[in-house]
């Protein structure tokens, strides 16, 4: 009998750690109970309380019947049933829930209709993976008995994603904001207009899309492109009408995420330079729209010089007016009370030879052009502040003086954000060293991306902390995880490079501050794998690869491997042919034989699977991966 108990309590435990390890992001509370799960089939009914609960009713309906094939009318009451609460629960506020699960009834209570959503999205995450098939499958539709209470950290919980680099028709960016609001995210950043791209319809000026959502196209590597020659046709385009925006905007209403739209200036603007060339200090019209050729030289530490004029003139009236006609066609486009004005990597030497700009200069008192460039943004703030809607920008706005109340998304770091922070502006955390998932992720040799200046691992990205300890942290409205695009042309490449890190950032914007663990998130990001590979969705595993560094030890070569999720095998051979996981196994440093043929193969396997990506390193590869040693 004390076996029977003992072998009870285990299966609870180990029921209990199942079901909570798959949430993501982590709820707030999670508590297993002890009854027996409650299974959804053909009897199952699903209700709710009123219209906006119906309204989220009928969205967990036709989700749960595309996967099991069973059909569920919403009417007032169900045994799964979805309630706005009368008298709100204050614990919980805006977007919060509470979720409670027997074998007889599941309960979903919130107080605003944000709330029933996600709730929603706990309760699929809690069904089997294959709930995220897109025809009916055969599975055990059961769902652990619990009692969750849930609720967000941080009220801005966004993802960026830039569409000028490559365009991405409206249906992928459907696809993309699917997957936000499964994990929770509420602000998708919308990447606009850049050097390559002016992607948004402006009635009142049809050359931006016209000329400027159009660019020659190129093949292979971003960045070694050749030059664009006016004699070439300017095939690659790509825009989004106005009824586009709309039709998007509604679609990812409908998921409770607001779209922030991104007009990026006064640098990053060959689009529209090429557009209108009178926008420029040189107004040259020989300038075209980007394809993805070298047109700056990049010196480290953020200095630069641009090859061509993409910024524009902050001297001249026609850009104001021109800006006003922009944001008068945005605005009326979003109903997210905030535009993004970009301001990042405005390149000043043109201005500095413009005879205009120097008296403009001269007669407002700046003494720098980081002070001409604070004058051009609260210009920009005012002509923003006059369409009903407040500035947000990248941190260089802070330079010179930022605009009176304008919010801040600090992206070289924390730093920016911190003295925003302090002079009483809003902030949005998304600093580069942990939350750019367009840079590496894994080992250069075997990702599609080998030139990325630095790089973002999952493990490292899960750290990240948005409040800095020094800063009142009312002033943080919370954190973004940013995909630039250069090196992203598909909608699948766009995934692979969002998730897994998206999830520990999903994490980080929503779960309670503390409660970090790695080893429990990998088991969570596991399961959602899984779910991915059944909705057939693209995700990385490259936190499974093999991890390798060098050593000298007594004058010879060694190679150290480590992973960044614990508990998998590693296998390695030195004779050419691939590992698996009756090769060598590895257990400390690999002496690396002489000779410049050879090569140092490793491999990992969980559970006695392939895992990760096979590393090939050479000798001279990972000569120069050798970590010097520490002085005693």
């Amino acid at each position: 009998m004390q076996k029977l108990f003992i072998l009870l309590v285990f299966v609870l435990t180990s029921s209990s750690l199942f079901a909570q390890n798959n949430i993501i992001p982590q709820p707030v509370s999670f508590v297993y109970t002890r009854s027996q799960p409650f299974k959804i089939n053909v009897g199952t009914t699903i209700g709710g309380n009123n219209a906006e609960a119906q309204k989220a009713a009928r969205q967990l309906a036709d989700q749960i019947s595309r996967a099991t094939g069973y059909r569920f009318t919403v009417r007032k009451q169900g045994s799964i049933q979805l309630n706005l609460n009368a008298t709100p629960n204050p614990k919980i506020g805006d977007e919060g829930y509470t979720l409670n699960v027997s074998n007889t009834k599941i309960q979903i209570n919130a107080n605003k209709p944000a709330g029933l959503f996600y709730g929603v999205q706990t309760l699929l995450q809690l069904l089997p993976p294959e709930i995220e098939s897109a025809t009916a499958v055969a599975a055990k539709w059961s769902v652990p008995a619990c009692e969750i209470i849930d609720y967000p950290r941080f009220g801005w919980r966004g993802m960026m994603l830039d569409v000028s680099r490559h365009f991405f028709p409206k249906e992928d960016v459907k696809r993309y904001i699917d997957r936000m609001a499964r994990y929770k995210y509420n602000v998708f950043h919308w990447h606009l207009t850049d050097d390559e791209g002016w992607r948004i319809e402006i009635k009142s000026l049809p050359k931006l899309t016209q000329v400027g959502a159009c660019r020659v196209q190129r093949y292979g590597k971003w960045g070694l492109h050749d030059a664009p020659k006016k004699t070439e046709a300017p095939t690659d385009c790509g825009f989004y009408t106005q009824d586009d925006i709309r039709e998007i905007v509604a679609y990812a209403a409908e998921r409770h995420i607001q779209i922030l739209p991104e007009i990026d200036v006064p640098g990053h603007n060959s689009a529209a330079v090429a557009s209108y060339p009178e926008l420029c200090c040189t107004q040259d019209s020989s300038i075209m729209v980007s394809p993805g050729h070298r047109f700056a030289e990049w010196y480290g530490n953020g200095q630069f010089k641009m090859l061509v004029d993409n910024t524009l003139d902050p001297s001249s009236e026609k850009v104001y007016s021109f800006l006003d006609k922009v944001f008068t066609e945005v605005a009326a486009l979003f109903p997210f009370p905030y535009i993004h004005a970009g301001g990042d990597e405005c390149y000043h030497g043109y201005w500095e030879q413009d005879p205009d700009c120097q008296a403009l200069m001269q007669k407002e008192g700046l003494k720098t052009t980081h002070e001409l460039q604070s004058y051009f943004t609260k210009r920009v703030e005012k002509i923003v502040k006059s369409k009903g809607k407040k500035l947000i920008g990248w941190d260089e706005i802070l330079e010179g003086g930022l605009a009176p109340e304008a919010a801040v998304m600090s992206w070289r770091g924390l730093e920016g954000g911190i003295e925003a922070a302090k002079q009483g502006h809003y902030v949005v955390m998304s600093p580069n060293d942990y939350v750019y998932i367009d840079l590496l992720q894994g080992d250069p040799l075997v990702e599609p991306d080998q030139t990325s200046y630095k790089s973002v691992r999952l493990q490292k990205a899960y750290t990240f902390e948005p409040v800095p300890e020094e800063i009142n942290p009312t002033y943080i409205l919370g954190g973004q995880a940013n995909l630039w695009t250069e090196k992203v042309p598909t909608i699948r490449q766009a995934e692979y490079m969002t998730w897994p890190r998206a999830w520990a950032t999903a994490d980080i914007y929503w779960s309670p501050k503390g409660e970090k663990n790695w080893d429990n998130f990998t088991r969570r990001m596991e399961n959602h794998m899984q779910r991915f590979d059944v909705g057939g969705f693209n995700y990385a595993r490259s936190a499974f690869d093999p991890i390798v560094t060098g050593s000298m030890v007594d004058g010879k070569l060694m190679a150290n491997v480590t992973t960044e999720v614990n508990g998998l095998d590693i296998y390695y051979t030195l004779d050419e042919t691939l590992p698996d996981k009756y090769s060598h196994k590895y257990t400390g440093p690999v002496e690396i034989p002489e000779g410049k043929a050879v090569t140092f193969k490793v491999a990992t396997y969980h559970n006695g699977q392939p895992s990760g990506k096979m590393i090939p390193i050479s000798r001279d590869e990972l000569m120069k991966r050798v970590v010097p040693a520490k002085a005693p």
